[in-house]
């Protein structure tokens, strides 16, 4: 009888108002900080942005809907064969974004989607407020591409076409910022530099940059692999 008394007052006490306070949050919370409220990559990063954007590996019917909703253009590749050594799933070809690429992107949807939203919600945003001129590219060496992480045995998401490198901008106004030779100058292009950085790490799985590894000292490294880092 005591124990049911103390399990009804633990009740009462913790879980109870718990409960009422997610209850509340989801109920009231902007849908980028829902975990259970549909993904629109219109919406800015939030607290569940990297769940959502981990889910929709296992979900690609809703990724390729997240991504029609965006007017992203693009062209669905075939599915490669089982056992392949470097696959294509759920893949595409990226035809069309807010902003052009300097190579021909092909990439899982999922990797597109947060491509997308990083782009759209905080390269682009940071340009025009730091420099006042908006994104005319982005400098790319690539994202599909059948080979292992560097000095390992072990395959690099870009083998899945789940990566992309990012090596610089190009602005309107034809200022280029460039990863390896202002990514520790300061002034406005590290601050840029830093802040598209950072908002990486609140979409990626992985965001490598220079401070990671001599191998990344020209570019950013985003990925949406199993593991999770911010370098």
């Amino acid at each position: 009888m005591k124990l049911q008394k103390a399990l009804v007052r633990y009740f009462t006490l913790l879980i109870l108002p718990s409960a009422l306070v997610i209850g509340i949050f989801l109920r009231f919370a902007p849908p980028q900080h829902n975990p259970f409220a549909p993904l629109d990559l219109n919406n800015g990063p939030g607290l569940a942005s990297h769940f959502k954007m981990t889910q929709l590996e296992r979900h690609p019917a809703a990724c390729f809907d997240a991504l029609d909703a965006t007017g992203v253009l693009y062209t669905v590749l075939e599915e490669s064969p089982r056992g392949a050594a470097c696959s294509l799933h759920h893949a595409l070809t990226l035809d069309r974004s807010l902003t052009p690429y300097s190579a021909t992107l092909s990439m899982t949807c999922g990797q597109t989607a947060s491509l997308y939203l990083w782009e759209r919600h905080v390269a682009r945003p940071a340009a025009v407020e730091i420099f006042g001129s908006p994104i005319a590219r982005i400098e790319t060496y690539g994202s599909f591409s059948c080979r292992n992480i560097a000095g390992t045995g072990r395959k690099s998401e870009h083998a899945s076409a789940n990566a992309i490198d990012i090596s610089g901008f190009r602005l309107e106004n034809g200022r280029l910022i460039n990863v390896e030779t202002h990514w520790d100058r300061g002034g406005p292009e590290g601050e840029f530099l830093k802040r598209v950085h950072t908002g990486a790490c609140r979409i990626f799985s992985v965001t490598l940059g220079p401070d990671y590894n001599a191998a990344h000292a020209d570019h950013f490294h985003f990925d949406m692999g199993e593991a999770r880092t911010c370098r």
